[in-house]
């Protein structure tokens, strides 16, 4: 005696060895023996062999036509035996009975499983839909089998195209494009990337990471939606004060200004004057939501993506010539010994007398001209001859806090694409000629701004925390390796910087933090010691932990997108200058440091050289898709300092140098632009 059983939806035969009253012992054509409940056995034959019988019964079941067997069927419960006998013949075997068995269990879409054998008709609409989702199944995988033959042969169908950066970087995986281009890198034996790329699927290595970057932060686009600057309505007084900014030609986002009043008395008064939208847009208003979306403008070569619409920063940015609204900070000096008496905080008009642009001003307002060394001819000499004073006197405290001094010995670089103005008004296509210029960091009217966008945030911290109102502040708990910074809502030291606490405050324009923090310091300047109650965040607000924490991610994403275009743009001006060689110093595990570009990169032949040692690399190769540049040793060109070495790991506390990975594998040299300049480390457009 035979018996054919079901073993979890999968069927057997074999030699019924023993029965009891629940189970059956059967011992199967491999002489296993298994024991199976008597109710999962499904029919009892003498013959044929169970093997036979199971090859028997699955070429009879091919041949079933499930549409008329779903005629044939009753309408009520049935059994497999039952349509095995209507749909063959009356007398139909244990081989008929088996085909059945397995036709009825393979087309749950024609009749439903009531178990022990038991089927039942699917009503004619289910069979109907059914059929069409196994017609829909067979189209798309024949659509899925015509993409992937078109990727292999070189050519890139459009559906696959508009979905290139969700199929490499977001897939859907059981989107038929995926399953398109798995399917061709495996018959291909390439990886997604080359195969795409190889099939024009990439107009251009700097659209890639253009779009790319815009899939990942801006999928909804980056155009503004139409939104007007909202009118101040406050009655702000006017100052009786000359203020001034310092930026670069082509910034627009001007959230700055300075003013001396008072030389020559003994006792002057500084003024850090920032721009003020946060008098006009008001938290969860229209334009407060577009912000805190953004969270921070992006900059790149050529480029950027602002905070907020165009319209809305000319309103509040600082222009010359007119009259600003700002929140200003006073500090009272004694003009001998640098000694801060007091500090004040108001709501005004500001009048700017004048961008100063340090492009143009930084050959001629040197160290010897603010000294006295050398003449001093250029607009507000008395007023920078301070504020120089003072900003190196300010780094010199914090240094003393910091416990060592503050050492940038690399120079900042700047990328200017050559296009036209017509052209300047669009992004860039990334086939543009790009100059590369350098500043050296620490310049005198870099260092103005710094330590006066430093004094502020600091002042505004302690003050903030004085009035008993929360903030977003920035925080480093010691020097010491694997130290961050940190974002959280209490004042706490940055020993990176050497103050008691740092609240970003000073760039409301261009930093959702910042604007945000202006809204506190707004209540505490109206308010005074009831701010508490009126300031828009409130202690342990959610909503301040949720900006921290979207804007945290956001910077970052920011930043990494901005070091690796300027990579990019860096070797494009490798390969348009036809550079082969390049002296450099190494860092550690065969990455070096380009000397006269912002560029890290590996060179073959320097993993056992020590840090500091001075090489030529010979450029072998570029890759602008995966930002990748090969280079082999040439010459060691000096012994490794190891002391200046030493100094230099002591001195980068506040750098990382390092490799990004996620695929495009993007050697850049990341700088925490905090502790050097307020502004971005890109030049901003």
């Amino acid at each position: 005696m035979y018996a054919l059983f079901d073993d979890a939806g999968k069927f057997h035969a074999g030699r019924v060895m023993s029965e009891a009253e629940s189970s059956v012992q059967v011992e199967l054509d491999s002489g296993k023996r298994v024991k199976v409940k008597a109710a999962n056995v499904m029919l009892r034959f003498d013959k044929p062999a169970p093997a036979e019988l199971m090859a028997q019964a699955q070429a009879l079941a091919a041949e079933i036509d499930l549409n008329l067997a779903w005629e044939f069927a009753p309408e009520g419960d049935f059994g497999f035996a039952d349509l095995a006998r209507d749909y063959f013949d009356a007398k139909a075997g244990p081989d008929k009975q088996a085909a059945a068995l397995l036709c009825l269990f393979d087309a749950p879409h024609y009749f439903r499983r009531m178990g022990k054998g038991q089927f039942k008709k699917a009503p004619e609409e289910t069979v109907k839909a059914a059929l069409l989702g196994i017609e829909r199944k067979k189209q798309v995988a024949a659509q899925i089998e015509a993409w992937a033959t078109e990727l292999v042969a070189g050519q890139c169908p459009p559906a696959v195209r508009e979905q290139l950066f969700r199929i490499l970087f977001k897939p859907d995986k059981n989107g038929p494009e995926y399953k398109a281009v798995v399917e061709a890198s495996k018959r291909a034996q390439r990886a997604p990337l080359d195969l795409l790329t190889a099939a024009g699927a990439i107009e251009s290595p700097y659209q890639f990471h253009w779009r790319r970057f815009l899939f990942d932060q801006f999928p909804k686009g980056h155009t503004f939606p139409s939104l007007a600057a909202p009118a101040i309505k406050d009655e702000l007084p006017l100052a009786a004060v000359q203020a001034f900014s310092i930026d670069d030609s082509a910034t627009t986002e001007i959230d700055d200004a300075l003013s001396v009043q008072g030389l020559g008395t003994g006792t002057v008064v500084f003024g850090v004057h920032i721009a003020a939208p946060g008098l006009a847009i008001t938290p969860d208003s229209a334009l407060d939501k577009v912000a805190r979306e953004r969270l921070s403008t992006v900059y790149m070569p050529g480029w950027k993506i602002t905070m907020l619409p165009d319209d809305v920063v000319q309103a509040y940015t600082l222009a010359e010539g007119r009259n600003c609204p700002a929140v200003s900070l006073y500090v009272t000096l004694d003009e001998h010994t640098l000694e801060i008496r007091g500090h004040e905080t108001r709501l005004e008009l500001v009048p700017i007398a004048a961008n100063l642009r340090h492009d143009k001003l930084d050959a001629v307002v040197t160290e010897a001209s603010l000294t006295g060394e050398a003449a001093a001819d250029y607009p507000f000499a008395p007023e920078l001859a301070f504020a120089f004073r003072l900003a190196r006197e300010l780094k010199a405290r914090r240094e003393v806090v910091r416990g060592k001094p503050e050492t940038f010995n690399r120079p900042d670089y700047n990328f200017k694409l050559q296009r036209d103005e017509a052209a300047s008004a669009a992004e860039p296509a990334g086939d543009e000629q790009v100059q590369i210029s350098t500043r050296q960091r620490g310049a005198p009217l870099d260092l103005m701004v710094a330590e006066a966008m430093i004094l502020a945030n600091s002042t505004w911290g302690g003050w903030l925390a004085e009035h008993g109102v929360p903030a977003i502040y920035r925080s480093q708990a010691s020097l010491l390796p694997g130290m961050k910074v940190k974002m959280g809502t209490k004042p706490a030291p940055h020993a990176g910087m050497g103050v008691p606490q740092y609240a970003w405050s000073t760039s409301p324009l261009r930093r959702y933090v910042d604007l945000a923090n202006q809204w506190q310091i707004i209540a505490c300047a109206r308010h005074g010691r009831t701010a508490a109650l009126a300031a828009p965040f409130k202690p342990k607000d959610a909503a301040l932990f949720s900006v921290i924490s979207a804007f945290d991610a956001a910077y970052s994403a920011y930043n990494g997108f901005q070091q690796g275009i300027e990579r990019f743009w860096t070797l494009r001006w490798l390969a348009q200058n036809g550079v082969t060689e390049l002296d450099a110093a190494v860092m550690k595990e065969g990455l070096v440091r380009a000397d006269t570009l912002p560029l890290v990169f590996r060179v073959v032949g320097t993993d056992s050289l020590p840090r500091g040692s001075r090489v030529r690399a010979r450029i072998t190769g570029m890759d602008l898709l995966t930002l990748d540049l090969h280079a082999t040793l040439v010459a060691r060109l000096d012994v490794a300092d190891t002391a200046a070495a030493a100094a230099e790991d002591s001195a980068s506390e506040d750098e990382e140098e390092g490799a990004v990975a996620g695929g495009l594998q993007l050697a850049i040299d990341m700088v925490d632009g905090e502790t050097a300049t307020e502004t971005p480390t890109a030049t901003p457009p």
